[in-house]
Order: C-alpha cells, then sequence, then structure tokens
C-alpha cells in the first residue's frame, strides 16, 4: 500500500532532474566550472510553467551566490512534454471521506498508470477506514466530451454521492462543466478533488463564469507551505518574475512553484557536498537507450551518471530551511512533516477549512503551530454543492429503476409476527407493519418487494437467510430476526424493534394453600439464624443485666426461664422485664429494629402468599433445566440449539425442535414420560403469544438473555442507519406501540394475575441486618468483660494470688450480685443521721429501699404483713 506521506525528493527529483551533465567530458578529476541540469515539464500546464519560472529563478539565485557551489554554475535545461502535470493528495482525501462518515464513494481516473495505481492506493486506505470505493468510472487519457458525458451517466445511476475526482487539470474543468449541465453537482452531492483544481485557481487569475460555477462546494487538496520571511519575500518577487521570463503573461503562484525552487536549492546544496567529497566524476553509454533513436528527448544521447547513487545519498542528507519550510528527508525518503490543507471551493475563491497532516490528521490549526492541547480530528463548516451547509448524506437510493430485494421468512408458526398471504409476495404481521412504517419516516422512496424465503412447511433457518444477503441474493431481510454476535459478523441491524429474550416455560400447578402456610414465607435456614438470633440475644441481655438487675436474677431454673421468656417476647415487643444497664439497652434497641424488620417482611411474604394464587413447578429456571437430564425443547430454525449447547453445555440430543404452537402445547402435556419435553426454551415474545390463551404453562425463572429483533442489511449499508433513525422516531412518537397492541395484545389469560411460586426470603436478604446485630452483642460483651476486669482489679487490690486462684476469684466476682457504692455509711455532720439501705423481700421480689434513721435509733423490724421479713443493714 502506498504511505500517505508526500515523497517529495523523488517525485521533483524526477520532474526537475532526469539528467545530469558535466561539460568537461565523461571522466573529470576536479571540481567542474558548471553542471548541466534537466527538467522535463509541460509548459502549458499549470504545474509546468509555474514550475519553470520557478526554477529559472532558483538558478539564477544559485548562480549568482558563489558561497553556494563554490563557484560552480548550474545551467538549466528543460524540455515540452506537452503533456499534462502530475498531481497529488489522492490518498490524503481518504481521511475526509472518514471525517464525514461515508462508507462508498465512486472514483472517476485517468485509466493510466498514475490513475490506476492513485485509486489502488485511495482503496486500500478506505479500507482500513471501513470505507470502500464502490464503483470505479476511468476516463481513456484521449478522452472526448462525449466519453465524459457516457462516464457521468453511469455514475448518476449508482446509489453513492460522494464523488472523487483524480484526473489531468486539463480535462478537470470540463469534467465538472458536464457534471453541472446534468445537475450532478446540486444537494445531495459530494465532489473531492486531488490537488490539481487548487492548482489551477492558484494559478488562474481569472477562470471564465462557468468553470468557477462549476467548481461551486468542491473540496480540493493543497500542498501546505508554511508562513516565513523567505516565502513572503519570493511570493512578493512573483509578479516581476512572471513578467520578465514567461511568454504566457501574468500568472499565479501555486504550491509546485515553491517547490520546484526549492528542488534547486535543495539540489544546489547536494552537490556541494557531492563535489566537496569526490574527486573523480564519470559517465558511461547505456545500450538500452538506443532504441530510442531521433525522438523528440534524444535519449540516445543520454549518459549514465555513474556516482547518481552517491549524489541521491547527498540529497537526502540534505537539511536546509527553503520557501516551503524545512526541507528534510526521513530514512526512506520520506519529507518530513508534509501537510495539506483543505479547501472548500465557495464564491469566486478559495476558503480553507482544515489541513491534514501525518501527526494530526485533521485539524483546524496548521500543523507547525499544533500541541498536544488542540482538539484534532475536526474542520470547519463547509458549503456544499447546492449551496447548503448541512452536511449531504453521501448516497441515495438507486435511480437505475431496481428494487430492493427483501427476505422475508415464511413462517408456519406465530404468524401475528410475519403472515404470507396465500401464495403472493404480499406479507402482513407486526415486523412488516414495523417495516412499513419506518420506510415512510425515510427522507427519501425506497421502492422494494418482498420476496418469501422458505418451503412454508417448516419454519426457516434465520441464519441461512441472512448468508442470502452476503451472497447478494437479497438485500435486506425483514422479520423475527434475532440480533446475536455470530450473526452481527455477517450483516449489519437496524435499532432494535422489540426487546424479546430467552425464556423457560413449564407445566404448573397451582399451589393450595395447607396448614403450614404461615412457615413458607421464610426459608428454612432463615428460621433457624432467626432463631438462633433471639436465644443469643437473650442470653447477652441475661449476661449484661444479672448482677445489677433483680429480674434477671435468683435460682438457676428461674434465670433460664426468665431470660427464654425475654428473648421471645421481643418478637412481639410484650417483654415486661426491664434492661437497666445502658450496654443492654444498646443491643435491645438494634435487636428490636432487627425483629421490626423481620415481622413486616415475614407479614408481607405471607399477605402474598396467601392472596394471591400460586402457581409451582418442579423447574425453576434455565439453571435448573440445564442440570437435569430431561428432554427440552425449542423452535425449529433459531439459533437456541446452538446457545443451548455452546453456553449452556446441554447435549445436543435432550434438544428437540418444535415447528408450532400446537406442537409446543403437545410436547409439554406429554411430558418427558410419553416422548414429550419437560420445558420449552423460547423468545419471550414468541412465549407471551403461546401463553396468552393457555394457563396450564408459565414462564418459570428469570428471563436469561437480552436481545432483541432488527432488520438485516449488507455490511456498511446506510440503508441500516437511516432505518435506525427511523425506528426511533416511531418509538417516540408511539406508532411502535400502537402497532404492538395492533398484534401482540394480550388476552385474558395472561392477565389472571396468577404468578410463579413465590421466592421464600433467604438469609442472604438479611445477612447485613444480622451481621448488624452480632456485632453489637459482641461489642457490649467486650466493654462489659472490660468493665468487670476493672472493677475487680479495684476490688483486689495489691494482693498477690496464683493465676489459677486469680481466674476463680474474678468468676466468683463476675457471680456476687453488684453492692452499690452507697451502701457504706456516709456521716452528715448537720442532721447526725445516717444512711441505710433496707432489703425488702415480698412476695418473691426483691426491693431496695433507702432509709434514714438517727445515729441513736436502732434497726426495727417493722410488722404487719407476714410475707415481709425486714433486714437491718
Amino acid at each position: 500500500m502506498v504511505q500517505p506521506t508526500m515523497n517529495i525528493s523523488r517525485i521533483l527529483f524526477m520532474w526537475f532532474c532526469n539528467w545530469l551533465l558535466i561539460t568537461t567530458g565523461t571522466s573529470v578529476s576536479k571540481r567542474p566550472d558548471v553542471v548541466n541540469i534537466g527538467a522535463i515539464l509541460s509548459f502549458n500546464s499549470s504545474i509546468g510553467k509555474v514550475a519553470k519560472v520557478a526554477l529559472e529563478a532558483a538558478v539564477e539565485d544559485v548562480n549568482s551566490n558563489p558561497v553556494v557551489l563554490s563557484g560552480t554554475k548550474l545551467k538549466l535545461a528543460m524540455q515540452d512534454t506537452k503533456l499534462s502535470g502530475g498531481f497529488l493528495g489522492i490518498v490524503e482525501v481518504a481521511d475526509i471521506v472518514r471525517y464525514y462518515e461515508w462508507q462508498d464513494v465512486i472514483a472517476i481516473y485517468v485509466d493510466d498508470d498514475h490513475g490506476r495505481n492513485g485509486v489502488a492506493a485511495l482503496g486500500d486506505k478506505l479500507a482500513d477506514n471501513r470505507c470502500k470505493i464502490s464503483y470505479k468510472a476511468p476516463l481513456n487519457p484521449k478522452l472526448s466530451r462525449e466519453d465524459i458525458t457516457k462516464t457521468l451517466v453511469k455514475v448518476a445511476l449508482m446509489e453513492s454521492r460522494v464523488i472523487i475526482l483524480h484526473i489531468y487539470a486539463t480535462w478537470g474543468l470540463e469534467v465538472l462543466d458536464v457534471a453541472l449541465n446534468m445537475g450532478m453537482m446540486g444537494s445531495g452531492y459530494v465532489w473531492i478533488t486531488t490537488d490539481w483544481l487548487s492548482t489551477i485557481l492558484d494559478t488562474e487569475s481569472s477562470l471564465p463564469l462557468d468553470a468557477m460555477e462549476s467548481t461551486q462546494g468542491v473540496l480540493t487538496l493543497r500542498m501546505h507551505t508554511p508562513d516565513s520571511e523567505l516565502k513572503r519575500k519570493f511570493v512578493s518577487r512573483w509578479s516581476n518574475l512572471t513578467a520578465a521570463q514567461s511568454d504566457n503573461g501574468l500568472f499565479g503562484l501555486n504550491s509546485y512553484g515553491l517547490y520546484a525552487y526549492d528542488t534547486v536549492m535543495l539540489l544546489a546544496q547536494a552537490l556541494d557536498a557531492f563535489l566537496s567529497q569526490r574527486e573523480n566524476i564519470s559517465f558511461s553509454n547505456d545500450p538500452s537507450l538506443s532504441e530510442f533513436r531521433g525522438g523528440n528527448l534524444h535519449f540516445d544521447n543520454m549518459s549514465i551518471f555513474d556516482e547518481g547513487n552517491h549524489l541521491l545519498n547527498s540529497i537526502l542528507q540534505v537539511n536546509i530551511t527553503g520557501v516551503t519550510g524545512q526541507i528534510k528527508f526521513t530514512s526512506n525518503g520520506n519529507l518530513i512533516h508534509p501537510a495539506y490543507e483543505v479547501i472548500n471551493v465557495v464564491g469566486k475563491g478559495m476558503r480553507t477549512i482544515g489541513y491534514w497532516s501525518n501527526s494530526s490528521r485533521l485539524s483546524v490549526v496548521p500543523p507547525e503551530k499544533l500541541n498536544t492541547g488542540t482538539p484534532s480530528d475536526h474542520l470547519y463548516g463547509v458549503i456544499w454543492p447546492g449551496q447548503t451547509t448541512q452536511k449531504p448524506r453521501g448516497w441515495v437510493f438507486s435511480s437505475n429503476g431496481r428494487q430492493l430485494r427483501v427476505g422475508v421468512p415464511n413462517l408456519i408458526s406465530f404468524r401475528q409476527f410475519v403472515l404470507r398471504v396465500g401464495s403472493s409476495d404480499i406479507f402482513h404481521g407486526y415486523c412488516i407493519d414495523v417495516f412499513n412504517a419506518a420506510v415512510e419516516l425515510l427522507p427519501y422512496a425506497l421502492p422494494y418487494k418482498f420476496i418469501p424465503f422458505g418451503d412454508g412447511h417448516s419454519n426457516p433457518i434465520k441464519t441461512d437467510l441472512l448468508y442470502k444477503i452476503t451472497t447478494g441474493d437479497f438485500d435486506a431481510a425483514v422479520g423475527d430476526i434475532t440480533i446475536t454476535t455470530n450473526r452481527t459478523k455477517m450483516v449489519d441491524f437496524t435499532q432494535p424493534y422489540i426487546e424479546s429474550g430467552l425464556v423457560v416455560v413449564a407445566p404448573v400447578r397451582k399451589l393450595n394453600s395447607s396448614a403450614w402456610a404461615f412457615l413458607r414465607p421464610f426459608t428454612p435456614m432463615m428460621w433457624s439464624v432467626t432463631g438462633i438470633f433471639f436465644l443469643v440475644v437473650g442470653a447477652v441481655i441475661w449476661i449484661l443485666e444479672r448482677r445489677t438487675n433483680d429480674d434477671f436474677q435468683g435460682p438457676p431454673r428461674k434465670q433460664f426461664v426468665t431470660t427464654v421468656w425475654f428473648s421471645f417476647s421481643t418478637m412481639f415487643f410484650t417483654h415486661s422485664e426491664k434492661v437497666d444497664s445502658t450496654l443492654g439497652r444498646l443491643v435491645l434497641i438494634i435487636w428490636l429494629f432487627a425483629v421490626l424488620i423481620l415481622n413486616s417482611s415475614y407479614t408481607a411474604s405471607l399477605t402474598s402468599i396467601l392472596t394471591v394464587e400460586q402457581l409451582s413447578s418442579p423447574i425453576k429456571g434455565i439453571e435448573s433445566l440445564a442440570t437435569s437430564n430431561d428432554p427440552i425443547g425449542y423452535q425449529n430454525g433459531t439459533f437456541i440449539d446452538s446457545y443451548l449447547t455452546e453456553e449452556y453445555h446441554i447435549q445436543k440430543s435432550r434438544l428437540v425442535p418444535l415447528n408450532s404452537a400446537e406442537e409446543y402445547e403437545k410436547a409439554l402435556k406429554d411430558g418427558p414420560q410419553k416422548g414429550g419435553v419437560s420445558a420449552i426454551v423460547d423468545m419471550r415474545a414468541y412465549m407471551e403469544l403461546f401463553l396468552s390463551t393457555r394457563c396450564e404453562f408459565s414462564i418459570v425463572g428469570q428471563e436469561f438473555t437480552k436481545m432483541g429483533w432488527g432488520f438485516a442489511f449488507p455490511r456498511e449499508s446506510p440503508l441500516a442507519v437511516d432505518l435506525s433513525t427511523a425506528i426511533l422516531k416511531l418509538s417516540e412518537n408511539g406508532e411502535l406501540q400502537k402497532i404492538h397492541d395492533k398484534w401482540l395484545t394480550r388476552k385474558a389469560c395472561s392477565l389472571e394475575g396468577a404468578k410463579q411460586d413465590v421466592d421464600r426470603l433467604p438469609l442472604k436478604s438479611f445477612w447485613g441486618l444480622f451481621l448488624l446485630c452480632g456485632s453489637a452483642c459482641l461489642l457490649a460483651l467486650l466493654l462489659y468483660i472490660i468493665k468487670m476486669v476493672r472493677q475487680y482489679m479495684r476490688r483486689s487490690g495489691q494482693i498477690s494470688q496464683s493465676q489459677s486462684a486469680a481466674i476463680q476469684s474474678f468468676l466468683a466476682f463476675v457471680k456476687e450480685k453488684e453492692e452499690d457504692d452507697n451502701r457504706m455509711e456516709l456521716e452528715d455532720g448537720q442532721s447526725g443521721s445516717k444512711r441505710r439501705r433496707r432489703k425488702i423481700v415480698s412476695t418473691g421480689r426483691v426491693r431496695e429501699l433507702d432509709e434514714s434513721v438517727k445515729d441513736s435509733d436502732h434497726a426495727s423490724v417493722c410488722s404487719g404483713n407476714v410475707n415481709e421479713v425486714h433486714y437491718a443493714v
């Protein structure tokens, strides 16, 4: 593939330095006084006449400066080929096509080596961007206006409206003029030319009005040369140079003239280096040139320069700044930093809309001023043919009278989606109505005809239908076609017009209520963990409260009963035992919050179980179906069999193809025991229709894929994009829903409200709640132990004990009832009274009372109730 760079060293060296002659014979050993250089040009072309003046000016500048060649002079000889000049920029237009997101282009080119090679390179570059040349229109180098007209008639019949004109400048304006007369320069067309057009517009000061009219809206390229002081000085000299040295009158300076001038300067620098290093310069005759004897170019008189490779190396080593900017070459001979200007022809002139370079691709900033923060891949707005600023779509449906061939599956089941009328080519159904409605929203006419696919006895294989698009038998496919990854490698799909994933349908039975229905809201594991936590929380509260709270004291049996009673009474918030400690209250409040959540969840689930009709099936979804050995039904002709074998590793022998809703029903009723199936896997859209009148079956489990249906077109087809936009409009304006309701409205059976056996509330739904309660219990116990240790240390003081004795002493301390710190007698200086604590045992309950008595009083025993015994403390 030709690289998108300008190999200026080789191109211009071939143009302007086709032979090198030394005047001092065939072999010299000293620096020559004169070096003859030759150039082959077309003097009457826009390139040739500008290059001729620029070359002459450059030779004069070199010869007038003895420093350049150390006294050696250049002598220029030029030959007029009377042929059109060359052109550049064919590959760089490829990025413009990519930028505007066009997929197909038409190439009009001269049918010679230059034209064919350029178009081949363009095709390779377009392929890298997933674009292509859909039609090639070669023109004979000796073409006439009639030939141009015949070629453009063929081009007008094509779908693509993006035309790349790769032609010589002498015929370029003629082609555009014919296109204007044929109405091909109006709205919807895109014309991109190589740099011949910008060269003409730069060179010719005044073009005829009809020529300018035929170029309006055209995009072209121009080799970019940075602004510099050297360039400005040369441009200012140009009018004088053309007036003094040209017989063609005044004409403008184009980029080829700038590069022609720099080529001589480059060659002079290289020659000086070459002549300084080489002592011997020799030439030899080439016998093969004798066959060209007598020609206008006198090839038979030319000799071969034996040191040509050394001179070429000297050229590649040059690094100077000229009127075109920095002149330096890469190791493979390419000019560094090649760049083009993207030009839009508007009115009587040209407008630069951006720049192309190897580094930045498309940008509105000149390459020499780019920095890392400058946004790339951007162009200014364009005024297109027809004086419009809206980007052309780049294609129209072919106007050659051919209708779009649309393949439609000839279904024998679920005909609400696609229904063929008799043996005709007329189709109805949901998919057909959506396609027709979308086509009506297109901004252009789209003639099409439906072609049935399938024998009408079994459902056709949709993948085979899509394959017909890749072979060119069909231009599109419309029907119940699921978008899958493998299928997108074959064709392009539109936006899905209906969502429909895979589901499992199985026989179900009504689940009657039972005496143990109240246990169904929770799973067994959930019941077990909940019961354990009731006991754990009760035990934690007992530990935290038993030393200070009389409600949790007494004989062991009484403490156990109280703890269990307290634990489960929190379920109904009916516990009568008070909780005094701060840690106990912390644990209790968190546990009561958890109980509130559990109660609410249980109540909601039980209500659903008792009030909504429940359906039950031994199959719970695709996972349980895949792990069993039962046969599975699927719709024949779909992708489902390969999907189940590849994704769920279900054996092919278990899969049973079925063709109709009636076969579905029979297979499910028979079951595996009678040669049927245990379940059917199919798209939800089909199954909702199937279940609308068959209440003994139901969808079990969840939809286990997310897929959709779309219309199929060939790869890179712009129709797929336009119809996707139309489908979105149908969805937004509600028309898509109306079509759905017309064909797919559910009947009474699917609206009864019956549901699959509700999922019981599992432990994983509440693990966070139990984690919170467990953490609170552990934290409270930890803080309680720390508190006990500190109290024990204060009480035991510095008494030394063995380790076992210390542990026994600590455990005994923990079992003791905590005495109030105020039990010690406190003297009151003013009253002389003592604080006494009295413990009253009454009817099995213990109460503590504080009583103030005089110092002189004795402890008294109150009487009056035989159940009360007073102890003076």
